[in-house]
């Protein structure tokens, strides 16, 4: 892999990964498409583990904020939203656990990703369209899980993580700006789950000029992404990204069936 290729791989991790695009899907089809070989999980997750820091960092006030109600009020409505948020990812969990294996095989499979894009980009077409009535920011339990449970299926590449649960969180009545935020709050122990999972996968011999670029532009991409997305849906749906996602999965079955 060059730096070239990583920083590339970097990029479309920043921006999949927050925008309803699906970042595993764009790692898994751009080398498809350049006719390079997969990457690999492992240079994945690595890149999913700068844009965690990333999220960290942007959100660091409400981290702060979040964890301090939790251990000092953990029964008053902002105490128990770091434990919402914790229990909110055990459905994702055990899908990356139970079906890791698919994930890495059978879910790659170039038509079955060009499906997802565009099946839960009308389902999210379907969301936004009554959100601009939505004032919606209360979490409950009932809600952080079912947005919880839609996170698991963002185990299928095309599906996309920020998608399903801005979906989820915009069907429960959330408003845009809580929804995402609700999505970039709940990617932070996902992603760090899996960033151990897989770290055991990880040699010092793959840690190389590339891997660095790679994560360097994946958090710095991730920071910009996220602080653009938050003051975009303010004022606009997320209809430009639904129609992104329509020609993507067509361009996709275009491709496979023309080569």
């Amino acid at each position: 892999m060059t730096i070239f290729d990583a920083v590339l791989l970097g990029l479309l991790q920043a921006l999949g990964e927050f925008l309803p695009i699906s970042s595993s899907a764009h790692l898994v089809l751009l080398p498809y498409l350049r006719g390079q070989q997969y990457q690999g999980l492992a240079f994945d997750v690595m890149l999913h583990v700068a844009t965690l820091l990333a999220v960290l960092l942007y959100f660091w006030k409400d981290w702060y904020q979040l964890i301090k109600n939790g251990l000092t009020r953990p029964l008053s409505d902002e105490g128990r939203t770091i434990w919402y948020l914790a229990l909110g990812t055990v459905p994702a969990g055990l899908a990356g656990v139970l079906l890791g294996d698919w994930a890495e095989t059978t879910f790659r499979n170039p038509l079955m990703i060009a499906v997802c894009l565009m099946v839960f980009a009308v389902i999210l077409w379907a969301a936004d369209r009554k959100a601009s009535s939505q004032t919606g920011t209360l979490l409950n339990l009932k809600t952080v899980l079912l947005i919880g449970c839609a996170q698991a299926l963002a185990i299928m590449p095309g599906v996309s993580r920020s998608g399903v649960t801005i979906t989820a969180a915009l069907l429960l009545g959330l408003s845009r700006a809580s929804s995402a935020r609700v999505s970039f709050l709940l990617s932070a122990p996902v992603i760090g789950g899996a960033a151990v999972l897989e770290l055991h996968n990880l040699s010092w011999a793959e840690i190389n000029a590339p891997f660095m670029w790679g994560f360097v532009s994946a958090f710095l991409g991730a920071l910009l992404v996220i602080g653009w997305l938050m003051k975009y849906i303010k004022t606009h749906s997320f209809n430009v990204f639904v129609v992104y996602r329509l020609l993507l999965g067509l361009f996709i079955i275009g491709f496979y069936f023309w080569k």
